[in-house]
């Protein structure tokens, strides 16, 4: 079932059989250069699995980000509550697929999520947080209207929180 969709992708539910395809991404060191590490097909599953306990507690998690032409598989975008200094916030993420990477669709989903957030979710307001080093998922947060918020310390690295409010 789609969630979202937009005009070259639509978000859907990810399931135990996308585990292969989402490995792609979370296996990847280099995709996976500012998390502890990149993961093994086992914790590929338990993300997988974290997402079904999302959309079940929250009404949303990561979703599959599927191309409308060729029904590709992308990578993961979507909502996830995370807890920044204390405080437990609706935070938008995604990991795309290196080869599918600077074509816009982490942008274009994430903006989705973004209204999605508001429209549906009635949030009233939506994070997203990574390290410092990490420019091109900060980029993208900067491009969907995300302006900054505060820096905090996680793992005993310096992250920044960006964040955007309802209109």
């Amino acid at each position: 079932m789609k969630i979202i969709e937009t005009e070259r992708l639509y978000l859907r539910e990810l399931w135990v059989e996308d585990k292969k395809e989402l490995m792609k991404v979370l296996s990847n060191p280099e995709s996976m250069q500012f998390y502890s590490h990149p993961f093994c097909e086992e914790e590929v599953e338990k993300w997988i699995n974290w997402n079904i306990e999302n959309y079940q507690k929250y009404k949303h998690g990561l979703w599959a980000v599927i191309s409308k032409d060729d029904e590709i598989f992308l990578g993961d975008c979507g909502i996830t509550m995370q807890n920044i200094d204390d405080e437990t916030v609706p935070e938008i993420g995604f990991h795309i697929i290196k080869k599918y990477c600077n074509s816009g669709f982490a942008t274009e989903a994430a903006l989705a999520c973004k209204e999605y957030a508001f429209q549906v979710l009635k949030y009233s307001k939506v994070f997203s947080y990574t390290t410092i080093k990490n420019a091109s998922s900060r980029k993208v947060a900067e491009k969907i209207g995300m302006q900054f918020y505060k820096y905090f310390e996680k793992n005993g690295e310096k992250h920044i929180v960006q964040v955007a409010f309802k209109k």
